[in-house]
């Protein structure tokens, strides 16, 4: 039998001596910054980062099965450090000065990013509009979303310019001239990620700050194909509903969940991001339902006892509905809803 990847062991210690344990009174309070110290000195954060800045450069096979292994054990916090690695992989491509000041310190956990950028999905609307100013770029509007605030050291942000382009910079996770945040939000899960929203009155950031700059079309082609594949942690939820139910209810559900992760994961690995999107996204529905029905199950299961906030299965129900909305594009909503409604 081979050995598990490094990081992959260290995820599943994690999970088992840390997150699960504690996953029902984070999710009544937030994620503590005990837990993401730990994850900071596991690696985990290097996950994608290149070699040369002292990442792990992983397989994406490593990638998945983490995501997964964080994700059923305390979602919340599998979310807020789900948001750094994105910063990692924009900086490993980015050409500007930032990627020598932040990319190594980012690998080796010393720092912890969120990003805001999903509003730029609203396109043609421009939620965040930048514009030259100084010799920098000064960001103007609101960012309906940011997760971790007051955990993270550094965002990534991002908005649009004057030439319909697309430009990501990075900036300190704090208040500051410009830059103001909400008070974290009462969501029905994941409260305990502090999520907030921004408003955003002229923050001025250097010409050095800035990650990328390209046009939108182009980085959204390249969006789209990234939402179309089924999410590691709906199929990591999914598998932490399993143990609550009895065997004879598992078996049937755990023989499809793994042949839906089966295909999902052998359409990410052996062809093109681009190729066979359609089948990608009927894959990614066919994991909502599996994650919906497990999670369902797992509070049928429980009775009466699983409308307690303590109760592990009302936690993995409610998680579940949100990763139904986490990372949805207008093309994946639209397959989802087309599958829902026959």
């Amino acid at each position: 039998m081979t050995a598990p990847h490094p990081l992959v062991a260290r995820a599943r210690r994690l999970a088992d001596d840390l997150l699960a344990p504690h996953a029902e009174q984070v999710d009544r309070t937030q994620v503590p910054e005990s837990h993401l110290a730990e994850i900071r000195r596991s690696g985990l954060l290097g996950l994608n980062a290149p070699r040369e800045y002292g990442g792990a450069a992983a397989p994406g096979a490593v990638v998945r099965e983490t995501a997964e292994i964080l994700a059923g054990a305390c979602c919340s916090t599998w979310f807020v450090q789900t948001q750094h690695h994105t910063p990692v992989m924009t900086l490993a491509k980015s050409e500007g000065p930032v990627r020598e000041r932040l990319l190594a310190r980012l690998a080796s956990g010393e720092l912890l990013s969120g990003v805001a950028y999903a509003h730029l999905r609203a396109h043609p609307r421009t939620p965040v509009r930048v514009t030259r100013d100084r010799g920098g770029w000064r960001f103007d509007g609101s960012v309906p979303w940011y997760t971790g605030w007051g955990l993270n050291d550094v965002m990534l942000l991002a908005g649009v310019t004057d030439t319909d382009e697309a430009l990501f910079a990075f900036t300190e996770a704090r208040e500051q001239p410009g830059l103001r945040a909400s008070e974290p939000m009462r969501l029905a899960a994941l409260t305990a990620s502090r999520t907030v929203s921004l408003e955003l009155d002229g923050l001025w950031l250097p010409e050095e700050a800035v990650a990328l700059r390209t046009p939108y079309d182009r980085w959204a082609a390249v969006d789209r194909l990234k939402t179309v594949n089924a999410s590691p942690a709906v199929f990591g939820v999914a598998e932490a509903a399993l143990p609550l139910l009895d065997e004879e209810t598992a078996i049937p559900l755990r023989a499809r969940l793994r042949e839906v992760r089966g295909r999902a994961y052998a359409l990410a690995a052996d062809t093109a991001p681009h190729e066979r999107v359609t089948e990608r996204l009927a894959l990614k529905t066919q994991a909502y339902e599996v994650l919906q029905t497990a999670t369902t199950a797992a509070v049928v299961s429980a009775g009466g006892r699983s409308m307690l906030l303590t109760h592990r299965a009302q936690r993995l129900a409610r998680e579940a509905l949100f990763l139904l909305v986490q990372g949805q594009t207008r093309e994946s909503r639209t397959a989802h809803l087309t599958a829902l409604t026959g």
